[in-house]
Parts: structure tokens; C-alpha cells; sequence
């Protein structure tokens, strides 16, 4: 299995179409990535800018969602990068299975396809008779170190929800699986477990609604900090400091919330450079380095306070 070595890479502007005037000999990379509403999403973005300009070997285009449902703008992005000829797309699906044919016909097209962040479905791929690389960390690993700061702290017994992204995603359920590996291994007493589509608003609802049902709950998993943050305002609200929050991804929003205690700790899976790297891996197909299979694995760490 092979590691990715990450380099730092300068944040710059959110845009949602990124391009240069570039020579025409210079590839052309369509970057795919899910809801720009997303922090986590942003400093992607960024680190993408970045590292074309660092680079400056290739044109970047990218282009990300309204929401975390809206994988119809995926598609269509799909057909207007193999309209415009682009020689790599570099794509982080909203939905594992739905996006696998569209991704499918670009390949057909002479496209490379990687595929980063979130992996798409083997069953889907072999039905299709596909076979590409995933860049991405360990999701259900990750989960379950957040997952077991939280047990750790509670202990057995402890009463605990999961708020869990998108089902149609595969990285939602691998971090939902590795929640549930953190419940039992630490005999952790799960009362519930929604989605809530990644979305903060919609967690602060769907907590809400847990609280009022299980006033009791003790501890919180969250799949990313966007629903973590939703979590942490549906608590301040309640006017409940008892209530341990994890959440995933290290978006800076929740540094000072991991800081004066409001969570408990999260997981950096260090998006800034995660489509970055991607790129550099389709390049590299690009310029005749081989065909790129397998999983390409990324780190992820567990921050809390010090």
C-alpha cells in the first residue's frame, strides 16, 4: 500500500471555476470536488490553486456543488470536461455508485480518471468493468480514532449518537462503521444514528430532535465538523455543556471549539493537499507513467487540545 507524501501548500481565494490563460501544449485538469459551502471543501479548493501555480505545467479547471446532494452537477460536469477535451478528471463523487458510468464514459473518451476522497463503489465499478486508483485516507480509521477519544473519556456504558453524512457516499458509511467499531469496542451504549447529509443546519435539526428524544445522550459522533459545528450550536442552545462532540476533517472552524472545550476532538485528514496530490498522480499517467490502480493512501491524525 502505498503512502502519499504531503507538501504544505498556500491557501488563496475560493473560486468556483478556476483557470489560466495557458498554452495550448500544457494538459488541462478538471478538477470535481463536492460542496464549495463546505470549509473543508474551500481550503481544497485553495490548495488546488496553489499547487497549479507552484506547478505551472498544467491548466486547472474546477468546479464544485451548490450542496452535498447536488451530484446532477458532478454529472454535467462530467460531459462539459469531456466536451472540452481535458486530458485528466480528478473527482471527489457526492454519490459512489451514480457517478461510476459518467466517470466511465470519460475513460472511454481517452480521459484519465482518479478518483480522491471519497472512493467509489467496487460493486458499481465492476459492473461497469472499471478499475481506477482511489487517493484518500482511511475513513473507517479515522473515524474510529475520534471514536475512541470519545470512549475513552466516557467509558463503558456511555450514552452516545452518530450524525452521519451522506448514505449515497462511501466515505459516510466507512466513518459510520468505524464509529460503530469505537461503540464496541468501549461497550458504548448507542441510542441513535441519522444522517444529516453532511449539512450544518440539518445536524443542528436532526440533534435537536435526538436531544428532546434522549436527554440522556453523553456523547456525540460526528462525520464531518460542518454537522460537528450544527451539533455545537443545537448544544448552546439547549444551554448543555455535559455533551462530548468529535467530528472529522480539522476544518479551522473548530480549532477554538476544540480549544475551550466545546468538542472534544476531531480528525485531520489533511484536505488542503488532498486534490493536489491527486493531480500530481494523474499528471503523472498523463506524461506516460503507467497506469494507476489501487489505493493510494493518505494520513490522518487526531487533534485535540494539548
Amino acid at each position: 500500500m502505498k503512502i502519499f507524501k504531503l507538501a504544505a501548500a498556500a491557501a488563496t481565494g475560493l473560486a468556483l471555476l478556476a483557470g489560466t490563460a495557458m498554452a495550448d501544449d500544457k494538459p488541462k485538469v478538471g478538477l470535481i470536488m463536492k460542496s464549495l459551502a463546505n470549509e473543508f471543501f474551500q481550503n481544497m479548493m485553495a490548495g488546488a490553486e496553489a499547487h497549479q501555480e507552484k506547478r505551472g505545467d498544467y491548466e486547472l479547471l474546477a468546479v464544485g456543488m451548490q450542496n452535498e446532494t447536488d451530484f446532477e452537477s458532478q454529472i454535467n460536469a462530467v460531459e462539459n470536461f469531456i466536451t472540452q477535451g481535458v486530458d485528466a478528471i480528478v473527482v471527489a463523487p457526492a454519490d459512489s455508485r451514480a457517478m461510476v458510468r459518467p466517470l466511465k464514459k470519460a475513460m472511454e473518451a481517452g480521459i484519465v480518471v482518479v478518483n480522491f476522497d471519497v472512493a467509489l463503489d467496487e460493486d458499481a465499478k465492476k459492473q461497469q468493468g472499471i478499475e481506477l486508483a482511489f487517493v484518500g485516507p482511511d475513513n473507517r480509521g479515522g473515524a474510529k480514532l475520534a471514536g475512541d477519544a470519545l470512549g475513552k473519556k466516557l467509558g463503558e456504558g456511555g450514552k452516545v449518537v452518530i450524525i452521519e453524512g451522506n448514505p449515497g457516499a462511501d466515505n459516510a458509511n466507512q466513518r459510520r462503521m468505524g464509529f460503530e467499531d469505537s461503540v464496541a469496542e468501549y461497550k458504548l451504549d448507542l441510542l441513535d444514528s441519522r444522517t444529516a447529509h453532511w449539512e450544518t443546519e440539518e445536524a443542528n435539526t436532526v440533534f435537536s430532535n435526538m436531544l428532546t428524544a434522549h436527554p440522556d445522550i453523553q456523547g456525540v459522533m460526528a462525520a464531518n465538523d460542518s454537522m460537528a459545528i450544527g451539533v455545537v450550536k443545537a448544544l448552546e442552545s439547549a444551554g448543555r455543556t455535559d455533551i462530548m462532540v468529535v467530528g472529522f476533517d480539522n476544518i479551522p472552524a473548530v480549532g477554538p471549539m476544540i480549544e475551550d472545550g466545546r468538542m472534544l476532538a476531531t480528525v485531520d485528514q489533511f484536505g488542503t493537499d488532498m486534490a493536489a496530490n491527486a493531480i500530481d498522480l494523474a499528471l503523472e499517467v498523463v506524461g506516460g507513467g503507467g497506469e494507476l490502480k489501487g489505493w493510494v493512501k493518505t494520513p490522518i491524525e487526531l487533534v485535540a487540545a494539548q
